[in-house]
């Protein structure tokens, strides 16, 4: 197998799906909160509780394993999207057979990652985690020395280690994955180990109707004043800079045919679009 096949989980059968590339999606949220923001990235995946505050979206890998995109483009651009459209940050982990990494989507700012070889060699930028420590609001010096070690040589720790060092680190910060969604599972033992989770709740494209319905909770959630449903000042702005944001980004991810990035562009786009619609019917009635 080549490695752009390994890569993409070519080589026939789906071996993205089930073999040794998976991926997770670590959302600085509660689970209610997330799965609205989640269906519109129009991908089935599995959404379940991660610790205090956090929340973890499994995907199915369709992406990759079917369609031929790179696990690393598909979950940068999801990351994206899914922090540009909502107010809390993303972190992608992601993992095939020959590398793996994490990148953390947070606003309209740059995505920071950081990425390992199959066999742990650091190969990502210097100054990454410094970036990732401050965007999540980590201890500057204790947090900041264990993700430091990560991005120096150790040949005892391979990537799915390194990840894991990722992972302990957030523990810090109220996130705690699940038992068996660990960094080296394929996707769909990791979509099937998530469903058995307490809570858990699969996440799939309902449709326009049911996608543009506001939750339940929304009104009591504090993140409220942000969603598209509730209206006033800070509903559309945010939804004024997605649809700006949107707009250049699914250009320019069909120009590069990058599915990833296509597909965050049309979830900016629509999420901004309903912000704006809701706002409009608000001051109508």
């Amino acid at each position: 197998m080549s490695t752009e096949e390994s890569r993409t989980g070519g080589g026939g059968g789906g071996g993205g799906a089930d073999g040794r590339t998976g991926a997770l999606l670590l959302c600085r949220a509660e689970q209610g909160t997330v799965a609205p923001a989640a269906r519109l990235l129009r991908s089935r995946m599995v959404l379940a509780g991660a610790g205090d505050g956090w929340s973890v979206l499994v995907p199915e890998g369709r992406p990759w394993s079917r369609d031929g995109e790179p696990v690393e483009r598909v979950l940068v651009g999801w990351a994206s999207a899914l922090g540009v459209g909502a107010p809390w940050p993303v972190l992608a982990l992601w993992w095939d057979a020959d590398r793996a990494g994490c990148a953390l989507a947070s606003g309209f700012r740059r995505p920071v990652g950081y990425v390992w070889l199959a066999d742990g060699t650091p190969a990502g930028e210097e100054d990454a985690m410094e970036a990732f420590a401050a965007r999540l609001g980590l201890d500057p010096v204790l947090d900041m020395q264990s993700l430091d070690r990560l991005t120096r040589r150790d040949p005892a720790a391979d990537a799915r280690a390194r990840l894991l060092g990722v992972l302990a680190v957030l523990t810090r910060a109220g996130a705690d994955v699940p038992p068996g969604l660990a960094p080296g599972t394929g996707a769909r033992v990791l979509c099937d180990t998530a469903l058995a989770l307490p809570g858990a709740e699969r996440i799939e494209w309902p449709g326009w109707r049911e996608a543009v319905r506001p939750p339940a909770s929304a009104d009591s959630s504090r993140l409220g004043p942000w969603m598209p449903w509730a209206g006033g000042p800070r509903a559309r702005t945010l939804a004024l800079a997605q649809v700006a944001a949107g707009v250049p980004l699914a250009g320019w991810g069909m120009r590069r045919r990058g599915g990833g990035w296509a597909a965050a562009g049309a979830l900016l786009v629509a999420h901004g679009a309903l912000g704006l619609a809701y706002d409009y019917a608000r001051t109508r009635t």
